[in-house]
């Protein structure tokens, strides 16, 4: 089934993008979720013509990319945005948060595709994005993603953090598996039992009952005369 992506979905594909997924999955999450929707021809033709009036904005030639790294790389692009107090965001910034954003602040059309992102950005913090802006012609983004009403800790703080949670996040997935094996260990134990009781079960049956002797009967008096 062929659905258009309302968002950026990790895995599946981009905001804007025509994608095939399994029915069962489109009808029971993307849609209802309006994280994506049905892909009708009129939709399709006109998201298209979006996307070639977009790609006439991005760059045409080595020399024009060659000034766009300069602009691109001329400062920080910050993005303030909701975050816990151990640096996680509630939502994520993903490839095309930063392709708008770097319109909004540089005026400079990217491509969402080719930017070096491998997943989404879910911690606060700074990163460097590289794009290709044309053949053998990439410029690196330079991302603060900074709590919203609030500035970035310094680095050490923001080290610590990132390890306290990927602490936290290991003890959490050793619990999992340890219920999880303790849950296997279980059952295996229970077919074990059935298994032994089957098999005394069948020996039981199997076993030949034993011949009673019966007593003599004594002779009948005189018999023997």
């Amino acid at each position: 089934m062929q659905v258009i992506l309302r968002q950026d979905v990790e895995k599946v594909g981009l905001r804007g993008e025509v994608v095939d997924v399994a029915p069962g999955y489109a009808r029971n999450y993307l849609l209802p979720r309006k994280l994506a929707e049905t892909a009708t021809p009129g939709k399709v033709a006109e998201l298209r013509k979006h996307e070639e009036k977009r790609s006439r904005q991005e760059a045409q030639s080595f020399d024009q990319a060659q000034e766009i790294v300069a602009s691109l790389e001329s400062g920080e692009i910050r993005f303030d945005v909701p975050a816990g107090e151990t640096g996680t965001l509630f939502g994520s910034v993903t490839a095309t948060d930063i392709t708008e954003k770097v319109w909004q602040v540089r005026r400079v059309r990217i491509d969402r595709r080719k930017l070096d992102l491998s997943e989404s950005i879910k911690r606060i913090g700074r990163y460097r994005v590289p794009v290709e802006l044309f053949p053998d012609v990439t410029a690196t983004l330079r991302l603060a993603i900074v709590p919203e009403g609030g500035e970035l800790p310094p680095e050490e703080e923001l080290e610590a953090l990132a390890a306290a949670e990927a602490q936290a996040e290991a003890e959490q997935q050793a619990a999992v598996e340890a219920e999880h094996a303790q849950a296997e260990a279980e059952i295996e134990a229970v077919v074990i039992e059935d298994e032994v009781e089957s098999e005394t079960e069948a020996a039981s049956e199997g076993e030949a009952p034993e011949e009673s002797e019966e007593p003599e009967e004594p002779a009948p008096p005189g018999a023997e005369e």
